[in-house]
């Protein structure tokens, strides 16, 4: 078990623990009641919980909410409904969900960055693009060493590097990784499992369709990644990401 030094709450996985510890050094204070949140999502969720005209409550987790309508749909959450199908035969909880999932059929993208006119299929990952590309906003702190990130999932890959786990592990094989992007590139190289993707240009192969996309644009000269600081525009956002540190 992986013990809270602050309240002595304790976790079967470090990995919980660290999630648990935004609690205490969480950017994201509560007026209310002083705790802290990772982020500012995680604040907004916590705050529903001061609202005195709060009268809808979950029986199973005993989660409050102003409208029943709120209610109904987070039950599904215990229940495991999915009313809202798509004719390719997935289910969704939500209408919202089955409205965004029809845009992979549809090909739409109608979230437009105003930066870099990159057009993006769901609200979030524009709001992600932004962050990440265009600002230099690092709302995920690690708990182990302070370092800032981007994003939750930055967060997580870098504590792997405190904590030594590998979650992804090879069905064929002992080999275990901390990334499912690692795990793939090793299931292709050492066990050809899986299609290696092609650039139509010169034939390079790839394991990543980002790394492709990357790729393909140095062959076409698209520089979408536009630098907040200066006019300088690159390939990638680890190239940008390079360059930032310049300023």
């Amino acid at each position: 078990m992986y013990t809270c030094g602050q309240c002595e709450k304790s976790f079967s996985a470090r990995s919980a623990l660290c999630l648990h510890m935004n609690i205490h050094y969480g950017k994201y204070k509560c007026n209310e009641c002083g705790q802290c949140c990772g982020s500012l999502y995680r604040l907004q969720v916590h705050m529903r919980s001061h609202l005195a005209e709060t009268e809808f409550e979950c029986t199973v987790c005993s989660r409050r909410f102003i409208r029943l309508s709120s209610l109904v749909n987070h039950q599904r959450i215990h229940t495991r409904d999915k009313p809202y199908k798509c004719h390719c035969d997935k289910a969704f909880s939500h209408s919202e969900h089955l409205n965004d999932h029809m845009r992979v059929h549809t090909g739409e993208k109608p979230y437009k960055c105003s930066l870099c006119n990159k057009s993006f299929r769901l609200s979030h990952h524009l709001q992600t693009h932004k962050r990440c590309v265009h600002s230099n906003i690092r709302p995920y702190d690690c708990p182990y060493c302070g370092n800032l990130f981007k994003t939750n999932a930055d967060l997580k890959n870098h504590v792997y590097t405190h904590t030594g786990a590998k979650p992804h592990s090879c069905r064929h094989c002992s080999e275990r990784f901390t990334s499912r992007y690692k795990l793939k590139r090793h299931l292709l190289e050492s066990h050809n499992e899986g299609a290696w993707l092609k650039c139509h240009i010169c034939q390079k192969k790839f394991s990543h369709s980002g790394n492709l996309k990357k790729h393909i644009r140095r062959h076409e000269g698209v520089k979408p990644y536009v630098c907040c600081e200066c006019p300088k525009r690159f390939c990638s956002s680890d190239e940008l990401k390079q360059h930032q540190l310049v300023h």
